[in-house]
């Protein structure tokens, strides 16, 4: 199984959470969309460690276990059908949750994250670590 994390689960996994590093462990590969990528940026931007945080994502980033998914033709129309069918539903998730959601559909990777709000997304294979 190969793995994609959302910005919590990410953040969680450098805390040392052992259920997001057991997930990591027993993966294939790791997935890091470009979402995520930009969301993780943001928040070192806004801390006091950005620089060793940035390295660190950069390491990773370069890492032969980890695959960067950037937004792609296939990535935006993915967005268009969750958000379509989001919104029919009656449950819409956060613009960028959507983004995650659709490069788990175009990877088919599984998506880590503690955020319940993924378990309403049609064909998405979300793992809630416990």
């Amino acid at each position: 199984m190969r793995v994609l994390l959302d910005t919590g689960a990410y953040a969680e996994w450098k805390r040392g959470n052992e259920a997001v590093a057991s997930l990591v462990r027993g993966a294939e590969g790791l997935l890091v969309s470009a979402v995520v990528a930009g969301e993780l940026l943001y928040g070192f931007r806004r801390g006091r460690h950005f620089e060793e945080q940035a390295r660190e994502l950069e390491r990773l980033l370069d890492s032969p276990f980890v695959t960067f998914l950037p937004v792609t033709r296939t990535t935006i129309d993915r967005f268009a059908r969750v958000a379509t069918s989001l919104r029919k539903k009656g449950r819409p998730l956060p613009t960028h949750d959507i983004w995650i959601a659709a490069h788990a559909l175009e990877s088919g990777a599984d998506l880590v994250s503690f955020d319940v709000r993924f378990g309403v997304v049609d064909g998405v294979a979300w793992v809630r670590p416990v």
